[in-house]
């Protein structure tokens, strides 16, 4: 019965594959990653902010307390990255893992932190460069949750701090 059940599942998916079901969404999937990211770059908050959902969460692992919420993903983490460092870059890098609308790449955020990251931390004037990964869901074609990973320490490291 199983193995019945297993292999009307495998030619379910042969039949969606065949017609561009599954590499649609993957398609989307990593345009809509591809359109976050040039919101990021083109240092705008409010594009940026605008592919999460309502209640999504943004979650730096480094600070360890999830923003929930668009407006707090917005203002919480987009716009301090923003605002610390206004030149910055976010490139993804390799290929990344797409599973329906699940992805995780690798990426390198670059720029100089010229501006404040809080009123008690100001800005250090020097560059930086570090790499990590993401992991991101979408429902709809909307974030509903971003996991970032990265090198707190060699950030740390690289503001003086």
């Amino acid at each position: 019965m199983m193995s019945r059940i297993h292999s009307m599942l495998f030619g379910l998916l042969l039949i969606l594959a065949s017609h561009g079901v599954l590499a649609a969404s993957q398609n989307d999937t990593l345009g809509v990653i591809h359109d976050y990211m040039k919101a990021w770059n083109a240092r705008d908050a409010e594009a940026a902010a605008k592919y999460f959902t309502e209640d999504g969460e943004f979650l730096d692992a480094s600070v360890g307390t999830p923003q929930v919420g668009r407006e707090n993903a917005k203002t919480q983490v987009i716009e301090v990255f923003m605002h610390a460092v206004p030149d910055l870059q976010w490139t993804m890098l390799g290929e990344p893992i797409v599973n329906g609308e699940s992805i995780a790449f690798e990426w390198e955020f670059k720029g100089h932190n010229t501006g404040p990251w809080s009123t008690e931390t100001p800005a250090t004037q020097r560059p930086l460069s570090f790499k990590g990964v993401s992991f991101i869901r979408l429902k709809e074609g909307k974030i509903i949750t971003q996991h970032d990973y990265y090198d707190a320490l060699g950030f740390n490291k690289q503001l003086g701090w």
